[in-house]
């Protein structure tokens, strides 16, 4: 069921992207033109510059991430921390293995902040809880992960023996059940958890249906500013933004729906 949940999942984000409506926009068009309907073709031609930008030129993507950030302000952490558990998706898993150095994509800021926390409470265990988030692992197989984050927590002087990493899971909801099942956090034990701030809601809500209890949200990663500030041609970066609300917010009404 859960490989079935995380397959459907990914398809579902897949046909929700902004570019494959584009795509599909200019495929209008052109199919509109060869059978001769000028009307449709016109119509799916401007439709669709008309969306590349608005897309191009305006945070669109912003307005809508913006409310799930709101939600997670910054906040200090609490003065007694027992354990960290920093959720994956933070990794360049393709250049990591061509180029045998670990690299960081856009998210990096969870694990430099995760960082911050065990260095400043020595005393609390730190879990890095991620997988292969990819499709087609899930369809081929898994092939071996690039340790990234364990290889930068060492880095940076986190003692290998406080960390913990959770390599089996493939969405939020498996990152919660499997962390809880590694690291078995007794009652009463302050744990935070720290992720994107867009991200928080979906993956506190995933945590306390595994069991976490009253675990800590440490938000970080926003991604939104002032929309004024925003305005220029930034196709590229506009698309993931955009992409990424869109993601949130139907990822969120899925896992309540269904109860992860």
């Amino acid at each position: 069921m859960d490989t079935a949940f995380f397959i459907l999942s990914k398809l579902i984000g897949l046909a929700l992207q902004v570019e494959t409506w584009l795509v599909i926009g200019m495929v209008v068009s052109l199919v509109a033109g060869r059978f001769a309907r000028p009307r449709l073709e016109r119509w799916s031609g401007r439709a669709t510059l008309a969306a590349l930008l608005a897309v191009g030129i305006f945070p669109i993507g912003e307005v809508v991430l913006r409310p799930l950030e709101a939600e997670f302000p910054p906040r200090a952490a609490p003065e007694q921390i027992d354990g960290i558990v920093v959720l994956g998706g933070v990794e360049d898993q393709r250049a990591t293995a061509a180029w045998g150095e670990p690299q960081l994509n856009e998210a990096a800021e969870r694990l430099t902040a995760a960082v911050a926390l065990a260095i400043a409470h020595p005393e609390a265990r730190l879990v890095f809880s991620g997988g292969s988030g990819r499709l087609r692992n899930t369809v081929l197989g898994q092939p071996d992960i690039p340790s990234v984050a364990v290889d930068f927590f060492v880095s940076l002087g986190i003692a290998p023996d406080r960390i913990t990493w959770e390599d089996q899971s493939r969405n939020t909801a498996e990152n919660a059940r499997f962390s809880f099942e590694a690291v078995a956090p007794a009652s009463g034990e302050t744990w935070v958890l720290v992720t994107s701030a867009f991200h928080m809601d979906r993956a506190l809500t995933s945590f306390e249906a595994a069991g976490w209890g009253d675990i800590v949200p440490h938000p970080v990663d926003y991604r939104t500013g002032s929309f004024s500030d925003g305005i220029g041609w930034n196709l590229a970066g506009n698309l993931e933004v955009l992409n990424i609300a869109i993601k949130e917010w139907v990822g969120r009404l899925a896992y309540r729906l269904t109860g992860r």
